[in-house]
């Protein structure tokens, strides 16, 4: 029970200090789980990540699960998302209640700009480390180059994307025949 306990909470501080998207969360969960817990690996994160893209759901509540139900099964992973949305429903029922009336307040504009800005930073800082963990090799740049010029350029279906990039690993990564482990 007390470990259910502190994964609730530790998603709950996870969950009140990262605020842009699910990228923004990918800072602490490596101050948090990864550095001081020992919990999870960042290549598991990068796994839950990517496994968080191509399931339906936000990717950091995706995240949280798979951190909790590694963590302390079923259980574990319906705690520590509810961990992680606990003060995001704090944060909206406050704004739908007060904030709404306010949005038009030049304090209030001009605060957010800055909380965008700070949020693209984040993000940004998280793209980098992504980059770091996956370029281990030749054929990962060349996937990345591909995906993000369809993406960019033609505008391609982030679906089919994610589907021939999944091939494309499948096939550049696959064993050789001699039994040698894939990278």
């Amino acid at each position: 029970m007390k470990e259910l306990a502190e994964l609730f909470f530790i998603f709950v501080r996870i969950g009140a200090l990262t605020y842009g998207g699910g990228y923004a969360i990918l800072p602490v969960i490596e101050k948090e789980l990864i550095a001081k817990k020992k919990w999870v690996t960042m290549e598991e994160v990068m796994d839950y990540y990517t496994i968080g893209q191509v399931t339906p759901g936000v990717i950091a509540v995706n995240t949280a699960t798979f951190i909790g139900f590694k963590r302390k099964g079923i259980l574990g992973g319906v705690i520590a998302t509810m961990g992680l949305i606990f003060p995001s429903l704090v944060l909206i029922s406050f704004v739908a209640v007060f904030l709404a009336n306010y949005a038009e307040i030049p304090v209030v504009r001009r605060a957010f700009g800055g909380i965008r800005v700070a949020v693209g930073a984040l993000i940004a800082d998280t793209v980098l480390k992504m980059l770091k963990g996956i370029f281990k090799d030749f054929k990962a740049p060349v996937i990345f180059v591909i995906v993000l010029g369809l993406s960019a350029v033609l505008s391609a279906s982030p679906v089919l994307l994610v589907a021939a990039a999944g091939a494309a690993g499948f096939l550049l990564y696959r064993p050789k025949k001699d039994g040698e482990k894939t990278p």
